[in-house]
């Protein structure tokens, strides 16, 4: 939840362009977090956004806005297009939060879908998990590496679980390719067992070569029992 009021962020914004007083003066009047060593304060990102749409950048809607896939390409484009900041271009459509829009920008430069996202229907599921192939675990990991282990946006970027991702990294660090190939339901050789399943599969293999055995008696008896007839 937000700690800061709609009146708080409204009356902060109005005082700096009123030029009274700095962005350090009206965080401590509000009691507003402050950050020296950051480029922008929280407060920062209101005036930006207090510019762009005034009182009504902290009013919220009721329910969430529908996007759709081509209002998306066009949105990213301009941003790439250096006509506005992630924060800026996110309150100029009225995005929730400038993460949102990073999240769109790093799924079109890694060349993935942009999809509808229509909230009544759910269409992003944050922990799905979906079957993969070995060529896009291989691509999922490689890029996840590349990208300084940032499991949380290969995640989001190549639509499967961070636990996945976390997995699937973690299996490469120790076995490398191999540790990506899926060897659910495959059958191991006995020299992939310990030596108790060993033992098992041989008086498993035993057994059967002797019910084979036994029903082969039983057959040779009825042969010659034919044959007396």
């Amino acid at each position: 939840m937000d700690k800061y009021t709609t009146e708080i962020k409204i009356a902060a914004c109005k005082e700096y362009f009123e030029g009274i007083l700095s962005q350090r003066e009206i965080c401590q009047k509000y009691g507003i977090h402050f950050n020296e060593s950051r480029s922008r304060s929280i407060l920062g990102e209101w005036i930006v956004r207090y510019q762009e749409l005034g009182a009504n950048a902290f009013i919220k809607p009721k329910g969430n806005r529908t996007y759709y896939r081509d209002e998306k390409i066009r949105i990213v484009e301009e941003y790439l297009e250096g006509k506005g900041s992630l924060q800026s271009i996110a309150t100029k459509y009225g995005i929730p939060s400038k993460e949102t829009l990073r999240k769109w920008v790093l799924l079109y430069n890694a060349n993935r879908e942009l999809k509808d996202y229509i909230p009544k229907q759910e269409v992003y599921m944050a922990e799905a998990r979906r079957k993969t192939t070995l060529e896009e675990r291989k691509e999922i990991v490689e890029y996840c590496l590349s990208h300084n282990r940032d499991y949380k946006s290969t995640a989001s970027i190549f639509e499967v679980s961070y636990n996945q991702v976390y997995t699937w990294v973690k299996k490469y660090d120790t076995t490398g390719e191999e540790g990506l190939i899926d060897k659910r339901g495959r059958h191991k050789t006995d020299d992939e067992v310990d030596e108790l399943e060993r033992l098992r599969r041989e008086n498993k293999r035993l057994k059967r070569k002797l019910e084979e055995n036994d029903m082969l008696v039983q057959l040779l008896k009825k042969v010659k029992e034919f044959e007396r007839m």
